[in-house]
């Protein structure tokens, strides 16, 4: 089973809005390198609350093949 078009883009909405946001909210003018661990670990953070406080499923909130 592979993840459709719509779910990738999702995906990559998720991961690119984390990014901007670390970019924004950093109050130096050091830029942050693109690093997935680090916008997963502010994911996993957002997607928890916004899954325990809204009726967002993890899937909805961020595609993925269940194993």
């Amino acid at each position: 089973m592979e993840l459709t078009k719509k779910q990738i883009d999702r995906q990559d909405f998720v991961d690119n809005s984390i990014f901007e946001l670390l970019q924004t909210l950093n109050p130096t003018d050091n830029n942050f390198d693109w690093n997935i661990e680090i916008i997963a670990i502010v994911r996993d953070a957002v997607q928890h609350f916004i899954v325990s406080k809204t009726n967002c499923s993890e899937q909805e909130f961020y595609p993925y093949i269940e194993g």
